[in-house]
């Protein structure tokens, strides 16, 4: 999952940076509203966690603004501001969470498992094609019973691949949805990850076609 963490107290979000990141997570950071609305523009997030206190504005009109723009990406407000009357408004301008400060970086990892769990009902929890399972809400794959190790952008892209099963995906959007600000990546080095899935997944039943000239796709092996 790539996450966009809004929020001006560099502390803070570095602390949910690293935090997030160790999940397995690629994590970008700005500190206004305006940084954010630019991102949310120009790459693709599959989850924001939103601060309401902003130094060039508040982070409800960012919000607003995403739910104007039609943009459903997945919202937890983390906010200093614990009123009832600011809960209401955020949940009805169409945040997905609602978190007070201060709270606990576990609280909130939860709450961001809880919200992919939710973005994956339609491919279900936990996804299983011949020998292959994988666990979207504890990120554990699985190959015959046995655990499969996979690097942080492995498992992003096989997230990926298997939350839009039989359809293929655009190298490029592979690689924003997998790339940092500060840690780019080139088409190559996805091919080189793809690579290493493919030995990680053999015999499991599953395999990772390259579609020529555009991308990749999950399907189940012809020997199923």
């Amino acid at each position: 999952m790539r996450l966009l963490i809004v929020e001006d107290d560099a502390m803070l979000a570095d602390g949910l940076r690293r935090t997030l990141e160790r999940a397995g997570h690629i994590v970008d950071c700005v500190d206004n509203a305006e940084r954010g609305a630019l991102a949310l523009d120009r790459d693709a997030f599959d989850l924001v966690i939103l601060d309401l206190g902003l130094p060039d504005r508040d982070g409800f009109e960012l919000l607003s603004r995403m739910r104007r723009n039609d943009s459903y990406v997945p919202v937890i407000v983390a906010t200093a501001r614990e009123a009832i009357p600011d809960r209401v408004r955020g949940l009805d301008l169409g945040a997905d969470d609602y978190l007070v400060k201060p709270f606990a970086f576990e609280e909130l990892e939860a709450r961001v498992r809880a919200l992919i769990r939710r973005r994956s009902v339609a491919t279900a929890p936990v996804f299983r094609c011949g020998e292959l399972e994988l666990d979207l809400g504890s990120r554990n794959a699985r190959v015959a019973g046995e655990l499969v190790e996979l690097t942080r952008r492995e498992w992003a892209i096989l997230e990926l691949l298997v939350t839009q099963p039989g359809v293929a995906l655009a190298k490029e959007r592979i690689i924003q949805s997998i790339s940092s600000w500060d840690e780019p990546l080139t088409a190559n080095a996805v091919e080189v990850y793809v690579s290493r899935m493919r030995a990680k997944l053999n015999h499991s039943g599953v395999r990772i076609r390259t579609v020529r000239g555009y991308g990749y796709m999950l399907e189940a092996s012809a020997a199923q």
